[in-house]
């Protein structure tokens, strides 16, 4: 029998060529030298910043530690600042995947194969998504094709890797304007799980689909009580895991507040540095400032929304959106980067807010929404067939726009790219590696001067350090770690096994001050001031 639209060999069929179609979008757009596990000089050639590098490190100092409980915990990155997987930003489900199988298959990096599947899970549920309107298969690709070629989720996967996991908040849309079935609980729970071992700024945008859902299908008896236990302790569970619970303090972080970072309102349509058919404007200047373009193709799908009649049953994902939105913009909103204060907010709910401060990222679930309406709309107006000739056309116009931001999506990880090159070159740092198996950085700091490569060169050696850059620190471990060494380094009283980078003033005084005559030595070595306790008595 010929499979037909309506079959369920035909839709596999189709889903299985969807995915495909996304994952081949970011090899073209990202290259095949990403993918393999073996590769990693993309990674560490700093040519986007430390947070490649920091990613690189948070994984490959938690494989070589041994399962903890919780098992997230990373304790040779960091030492006493040490927090967990989850504060290095590397995807706790993928470390935790790769690092059980290590036995089997050692893998020094998994982001290309993540870059792979959230191009091809954002495709496969954006053709799911598109279906809900038709079974046009042309329309359905196209569609699918929309959801991955948007700057968007593509400025993510540049760089902020976790981040790039847009096809959670599809999934949640998903399931908030789908009906009911006897899988949803699981599935809800399956997917609030999935983002708290991905990243925390998708989880509460994941809660918020559910919780819209959840009021959607308000009276569902003795089911309510145990869905709304189940689908949060999911959410605890996985952040306990990860390792989000260790720290006590720094959750808001050290840079903008709240309402810094907040969406434009004219960001949707502010093409920035990723399209070229419509004009940059002005805007705050903020780093997410790129976050909220779709594309042209994207956008005037997003205009056939008008047609779509609001359905009450969808009253409470249409709130739920509205909140997000209103949290992007937040109490000063922006119109091409002219600020006002509405109103002030309490000092302490700032703080609170201030943990998701990149605020912007919250007009994602509102951009995906009317993406869905839109082709919804474009389907009632001009019919299934015309819908999809005109879906596809949509695409071509999305590439044609985005022309600037695919050039800037090549240059970020370039297959000639050279691994960044090794600032420690001095002969001692080597022979050092073969007496000392704990390199500290002093003062402590968060992301402090030469933390990037006293890590890498740790990470490659094996040793353990504390010149870590992580997501959120506690930084009452920091004032006492400080207060700690420094008196240690002014006493004589180095640590066992111990090398000391010393990266200010007060700390090379304190090392002269308590250096052991004969045993003890001070170096000043590829630009850096360098203690090496008990080098005279091996010299």
């Amino acid at each position: 029998m010929t499979p037909t639209p309506q079959s369920p060999a035909y839709a596999s069929l189709a889903g299985a060529l969807a995915a495909l179609a996304g994952a081949a979008t970011i090899i073209v757009l990202f290259g095949w030298h990403v993918v393999p596990p073996d590769s990693q000089h993309w990674i560490l050639s700093g040519m986007i910043g430390p947070d490649p590098v920091q990613y690189w490190l948070g994984w490959n100092f938690f494989r070589e530690a041994p399962w903890s409980w919780p098992p997230g915990l990373n304790p040779r990155y960091g030492m006493e600042l040490a927090s967990s997987i989850f504060y290095a930003d590397s995807i706790p489900l993928l470390a935790f995947l790769f690092k059980a199988i290590q036995p089997l298959w050692e893998v020094p990096q998994y982001w290309g194969i993540w870059l792979l599947a959230c191009g091809a899970l954002q495709a496969w549920l954006g053709w799911r998504l598109v279906g809900l309107a038709t079974s046009d298969p042309i329309a359905r690709l196209a569609g699918a094709l929309l959801f991955v070629i948007q700057p968007m989720m593509l400025n993510r996967l540049g760089g902020h890797f976790a981040l790039g996991a847009h096809w959670l908040l599809l999934w949640g849309l998903l399931l908030a304007l789908t009906p009911g079935g006897r899988w949803r609980v699981p599935g809800w729970a399956l997917l609030v799980l999935a983002a708290s071992l991905i990243h925390s700024y998708l989880l509460p945008m994941v809660l918020a689909f559910w919780t819209a859902d959840l009021w959607r299908r308000r009276g569902v008896g003795w089911r309510l009580p145990l869905e709304m236990a189940l689908v949060p302790a999911a959410g605890l569970a996985g952040l306990w895991a990860a390792g989000f619970f260790v720290l006590d303090t720094g959750f808001a972080g050290t840079r903008e507040r709240f309402g810094e970072m907040q969406m434009d309102l004219l960001a949707p349509i502010n093409a920035t540095v990723w399209g070229w058919l419509l004009p940059t404007l002005p805007d705050t200047g903020h780093v997410e400032v790129n976050g909220s373009y779709v594309g042209l193709g994207a956008l005037i799908l997003s205009g056939f929304a008008l047609f779509v009649r609001p359905v009450r049953r969808h009253w409470p994902l249409m709130v739920v959106l509205g909140l997000m939105l209103a949290f992007a913009i937040t109490h000063r909103p922006s119109f091409a980067g002219h600020q006002v204060t509405l109103f002030p907010l309490p000092e302490r709910l700032v703080e609170m807010a201030s943990a998701l401060r990149a605020s912007e990222r919250f007009y994602w679930p509102m951009a995906y929404a009317l993406m869905v309406a839109g082709a919804v709309g474009l389907v009632r107006l001009a019919g299934p067939p015309l819908a999809g000739l005109i879906m596809a056309a949509l695409v071509v116009v999305q590439v044609v726009d985005l022309q600037p931001g695919f050039r800037r999506l090549a240059s970020y990880f370039p297959p000639d790219a050279p691994q960044m090159a090794a600032q420690l070159q001095h002969p001692f740092w080597l022979a050092a590696a073969g007496q000392y198996t704990a390199i500290r950085a002093v003062p402590a700091a968060n992301q402090g001067p030469y933390w990037e490569p006293i890590a890498v060169f740790a990470a490659q050696r094996r040793m353990v350090t504390d010149a870590v850059y992580l997501a959120r620190s506690d930084e009452a471990a920091k004032e006492r770690l400080r207060a700690d060494v420094l008196a240690r380094l002014a006493e004589g009283r180095p640590e066992p096994g111990t090398l000391y980078v010393l990266r200010d003033a007060d700390s090379l005084a304190a090392a002269r001050a308590g250096q052991r005559a004969g045993r003890d030595a001070l170096f000043f070595l590829d630009g850096i001031h360098v203690l090496a306790p008990d080098w005279g008595d091996t010299r």
